[in-house]
């Protein structure tokens, strides 16, 4: 976990790294952290997130200033700056725009619970279902308005928004969202386009593996990921 602000910094950039290196985003999505105990948060430059470098990030407030570092944000930082300003537990947040997930959002499926590790969606994930980029503060709120208290927002034609207590959490939980996504995916193709016929679990069944996303299994989760976004 992640106590200082130079390991932040670290973990921000491995974490924008991370959802480029499995697949989430690729020229472009965000991850960002909060520093504790602020209402400012440590956030990439208008790159790539491959390219995201500890050395080279943003501090901006929840209402969207920029108060340290040299560059520009990625656009749609207003995603970052209004969950936080909405969402005191929140400590870490990733907005990426992984395939199976923007594909169940334009085919009107709901995601379901189809493996022990999105048990921690079991409740279910609401939609933010207009269409197009977040760069006001005023979009910033109404996503955060559809997040509500949840995990994560399925942004229709877009993408996601996962918002967890801290950075390592959030980057993990946004990879096994787009892992169980395509798990769905492929079930639905399986069966024919019937949706019926997918076993998914029951909030009780959810409720049973929803630690998935906590202790041990995130920290191994973290491990891996992590330094698979070393190699190439």
């Amino acid at each position: 976990m992640a106590n200082t602000e130079t390991q932040l910094r670290e973990d921000v950039a491995a974490a924008n790294r991370i959802v480029e290196r499995f697949g989430l985003s690729n020229a472009f999505g965000h991850v960002s952290a909060r520093i504790p105990g602020t209402n400012t948060f440590i956030f990439p430059t208008r790159r790539s997130p491959a390219l995201a470098d500890a050395n080279s990030l943003l501090v901006l407030d929840t209402d969207g200033n920029r108060l340290a570092g040299d560059g520009e944000p990625n656009s749609e930082f207003w995603i970052h700056a209004r969950l936080y300003a909405a969402r005191p537990d929140v400590n870490g947040v990733v907005h990426a725009h992984p395939p199976a997930c923007v594909c169940l959002t334009q085919i009107g499926q709901p995601h379901r619970v189809v493996h022990n590790s999105a048990g921690m969606y079991g409740e279910g994930i609401p939609e933010y279902e207009r269409i197009g980029l977040i760069r006001t503060r005023e979009l910033g709120d109404a996503l955060a308005k559809a997040l509500s208290s949840s995990p994560a927002v399925m942004m229709r034609g877009h993408g996601i928004a996962v918002a967890q207590p801290d950075v390592r959490k959030a980057t993990v939980a946004a990879c096994f969202l787009e892992e169980s996504a395509d798990l769905q995916l492929r079930m639905l193709a399986a069966a024919g386009g019937d949706a019926s016929r997918l076993r998914a679990f029951t909030a009780e069944e959810s409720a049973r593996v929803g630690d998935q996303i906590a202790g041990p299994p995130a920290e191994r989760a973290w491990e891996y990921y992590a330094w698979c976004a070393t190699k190439r």
